[in-house]
């Protein structure tokens, strides 16, 4: 006859009620990178995405770093500086595409999709408003791993990249309008800010966002009288409260945003749309109200421009006149001061770099880090961002549903 016990032994190994050896923990085993720094091939990316400190931080952390010869030069990194960080110096781009993580600023080019492997990951700005459909298809050819500077997000959720550019074209633009402004030709020979005796310039912002903050705090700082408009109360209010002062503050109300642009020696453009294009919210007719000499500044003009006068214009040949006003348009400010975005650019991606490597691969750490996971659009050949998707009526499947997949 059967031990009755035998079903009570049954059902407790099905349902693992016996007594078991601890199991613990497997410590997930940290690779080693091979990362690719090519030199930038447009003519208006001055920037490169590691400096040299960056280099030796990795190099000591057990990671190999190729760097295309002349690759830092625009932003005064030499050759010998990355070579004594523990860089090895690849003297063609094929060099350099050969690493496991190709670190760019700028896009991709259709030359060096072409020597693109699939596993790769890449990580670059994409500048979705300047790209075609035939430009995400080629890269989905590749099988690769896509993110975008765009849309990485920190731990605080914060676009990163994206934040700490605009905080260096904030400041940026008002130093450009204050050369412009005093420019005989191009400005009215006046000195930006304030002076004893002398009325202050008047200094007009639109969009209360990253960059209006940035351009306030610079243009106070010199002086100068500063009016912001948006059209959430919401940035009006934190940008008085982040800069710790009251400023003039006004939704975009057509009436007094044209009485504050009569009187204005500088209008910086600080728009920012989450997706497209930013709209249109300074007229022609606005600027024709302008001072001869005034001087506008449109760092919208990445996403299209905010000005209905704005066209883009180049680092060699970055202004012109219309209507008696200065027009400075040209997209991509941070490269302006290579050296310094390309400092703010590592300071980023360096420790995302570290954290692929100490996780065991990229794909480990997009299933922990939900802020990089952001930033993927393609993933070993699969779309994941649901803007291109729409734009370019592709195939999209959710990153985070991919990543959950994966055990």
């Amino acid at each position: 006859m059967e031990d009755p016990r035998s079903d009570y032994v049954r059902m407790s190994t099905v349902e693992r009620l016996m007594p078991r050896e601890e199991m613990l923990e497997i410590a997930r085993q940290s690779s080693q990178l091979l990362i690719g720094v090519p030199k930038e091939v447009s003519p208006q990316e001055n920037r490169v995405s590691l400096v040299p400190d960056g280099v030796a931080l990795l190099c000591n952390n057990g990671h190999q770093v190729i760097v295309e010869a002349g690759a830092g030069v625009t932003a005064h990194f030499t050759d010998h500086e990355y070579s004594e960080a523990g860089a090895q110096i690849g003297y063609s781009p094929e060099d350099v595409f050969k690493a496991d993580i190709i670190l760019k600023v700028g896009p991709s080019t259709p030359a060096e999709i072409e020597m693109l492997r699939p596993k790769q990951t890449v990580f670059s700005a994409i500048q979705i408003t300047m790209q075609c459909e035939s430009y995400f298809r080629s890269l989905l050819l590749k099988r690769i791993t896509a993110l975008a500077f765009e849309t990485i997000r920190d731990k605080t959720n914060q676009l990163a990249i994206i934040r700490a550019m605009s905080e260096i074209a904030g400041s940026t633009s008002i130093f450009i309008a204050a050369d412009y402004l005093a420019n005989t030709e191009f400005g009215r020979g006046e000195m930006f800010g304030g002076f004893t005796g002398i009325t202050p310039s008047e200094v007009v912002i639109i969009g209360a966002g990253t960059v209006g903050e940035f351009a306030a705090r610079s243009a106070i700082g010199l002086g100068a009288l500063v009016k912001v408009f948006d059209n959430s109360v919401y940035r009006l209010r934190r940008i008085q409260s982040n800069l710790g002062m009251r400023v003039f503050t006004s939704i975009l109300h057509p009436k007094a945003l044209e009485e504050s642009l009569q009187t204005a020696d500088v209008l910086v453009g600080a728009i920012h749309s989450r997706e497209g294009k930013t709209p249109c919210i300074i007229s022609e007719a606005m600027i024709r109200q302008m001072k001869d000499g005034a001087v506008a500044i449109d760092v919208s003009i990445d996403q299209g421009g905010c000005f209905e006068t704005s066209k883009p214009t180049t680092h060699q040949s970055p202004v012109y006149k219309l209507h008696g006003v200065t027009h400075y348009a040209v997209p991509n400010i941070p490269s302006k001061v290579p050296r310094t975005a390309s400092q703010a650019l590592n300071n980023i991606i360096v420790p995302i770099i570290l954290d692929i490597g100490s996780e065991g691969g990229i794909k480990n750490l997009l299933k922990r880090d939900y802020g990089v996971r952001q930033g993927v659009y393609i993933y070993n050949g699969i779309l994941t961002n649901q803007f291109i998707s729409k734009s370019f009526n592709l195939p999209f499947q959710d990153i985070s549903l991919l990543m959950a997949a994966f055990r």
